[in-house]
């Protein structure tokens, strides 16, 4: 298949997209949005089926591991339904007597999602239900190590499309061998892109002419500081650090713990499985190869990445991530960069104040706008990280990957995909949710005049400069 007949392919799956999307709208009601995205989400989330991508998953993309990601097919998209259940999303959605504007609910047409291959059914997913839930279509691209996933999960998809009558040309993808020709096609013939991946990735996105929401890098930094549980604080990150073998963009990165606790902190650690490793050297000599990551360490269960390192015999046997030592931070460091395995750098901070300073550094350096964690007994600390670092989230006293992205414990939207604001050059500074899929008709009626005296507006001013 030539260049031509590739975009020809392209033009003619959107173009049942939006012919589906058309009949999908025509007449709706909103039980009909509620089945679509009930279907999708038990497609992904009915056991066996959940199992058997998890399993192709890693299979496929040599990433994570099929008990996490079985956990985070299930646990993602029960969260992303409790979320939207019972939420009206079809008709009239609001109505201010006020104003005199009723707001009318309507769909942004076909969606173009683009998604990685670190999550390749819960991403997908998560971005189909959201989309049915709004009344809108949806062709997805997944990463060239997603495709098996994706194209078995659509086959799911289907299959709960025909128990209640719904077309498969609701949901799409581009066909294999994707290229980045078929999904800049893809993208600027939808009506509003949603792109969760490499930063290459986003900036075609956002620079593709239709509007995209897209979000950014993480890295995240977790200060440790001297009024914090060490033994849930070493808990909580041995948890998060390891889940899916660190797939997500929501896993520790770096840890900046203040000396007053740092010895009883690695002890924690230790218990927990966090190992201690000195010799920096030799870590980024392994870790790094050619410039690039390597690919026998990334995403990879402990003991493959001991062995890649070179570290089985320098570390116990209960290890279950390391976490070394360093002070550098920026591009001839990358210990301070995102590392995608079961490895933390770790930094030692004279005090609070110079743990905010060295996590400050490292965001600067990369992950800026994404999150950063904190544990604490002093919250008026988390409160300060928001207020004066460049950041959209500050996750306090919990395991960072599951917190970031919602969870059945703290108030966030239930996600994948995080906005990072203009830190990241992002739309949105909020977890990718329902709303992004959905856009509104106002009516606007007249109301009784409401046009204030030019000294109601500024006295104050005047009182406090002149006039």
């Amino acid at each position: 298949m030539n260049a031509h007949d590739d975009i020809d392919q392209i033009e003619a799956i959107m173009a049942r997209a939006r012919a589906a999307q058309k009949v999908y709208e025509y007449g709706a009601h909103q039980q009909r949005y509620d089945r679509a995205a009930e279907a999708a989400a038990w497609a992904i989330m009915e056991p066996s089926r959940n199992k058997a991508l998890a399993e192709l998953s890693v299979e496929t993309t040599g990433l994570g591991n099929v008990a996490d990601k079985i956990t985070k097919n299930h646990r993602k998209t029960l969260g992303l339904m409790r979320d939207i259940k019972g939420l009206k999303t079809q008709g009239i959605i609001n109505e201010d007597k006020a104003t005199g504007i009723t707001e009318i609910a309507r769909p942004l047409g076909v969606i173009g999602a683009v998604v990685p291959s670190t999550n390749p059914a819960a991403t997908p997913a998560n971005n189909i239900i959201n989309a049915l839930k709004c009344g809108n279509a949806v062709v997805v691209a997944p990463s060239p190590k997603g495709v098996a996933s994706c194209e078995l999960l659509l086959e799911y998809i289907h299959a709960e499309f025909d128990r209640i009558g719904l077309s498969h040309d609701l949901v799409q993808m581009i066909p294999a061998p994707g290229s980045k020709a078929k999904t800049q096609a893809m993208m600027e013939q939808a009506d509003r892109v949603i792109c969760t991946g490499s930063q290459n990735n986003v900036h075609r996105a956002q620079t593709c002419g239709t509007p995209a929401v897209a979000v950014g890098a993480g890295n995240v930094t977790v200060i440790v500081d001297e009024t914090a549980d060490l033994k849930a604080a070493a808990q909580k990150i041995t948890a998060s650090k390891t889940f899916d073998n660190a797939t997500s963009c929501s896993s520790e990165n770096a840890l900046v713990v203040v000396d007053a606790i740092y010895d009883d902190f690695i002890a924690s650690l230790a218990t927990e499985g966090g190992a201690l490793v000195r010799d920096e050297a030799a870590i980024i000599s392994r870790l790094w190869s050619n410039g690039h990551l390597n690919r026998s360490v990334i995403a990879q269960n402990a003991d493959k990445m001991l062995h890649a390192l070179g570290m089985e015999d320098q570390v116990p046997p209960n290890t279950k991530f390391i976490a070394v030592e360093t002070k550098g931070i920026g591009p001839d460091h990358p210990l301070s960069g995102e590392k995608l395995s079961r490895v933390a750098a770790l930094y030692r901070a004279r005090d609070y104040e110079h743990a905010k300073k060295i996590a400050a550094e490292i965001l600067d350096y990369q992950g800026a706008g994404h999150s950063i964690g904190i544990h604490t007994a002093d919250d008026a600390r988390a409160v300060d990280l928001g207020a004066t670092l460049p950041t959209c989230r500050v996750i306090v006293n919990q395991a960072h990957t599951f917190a970031t992205g919602g969870a059945f414990t703290n108030g966030m939207p239930f996600s994948l995909s995080m906005g990072c604001g203009s830190w990241g050059g992002n739309s949105i500074d909020e977890n990718l949710h329902w709303k992004h899929f959905l856009q509104t008709t106002k009516i606007i009626r007249e109301t009784a005049p409401n046009e204030p005296s030019v000294e109601e507006i500024f006295t104050d001013y005047w009182a406090d400069v002149g006039k």
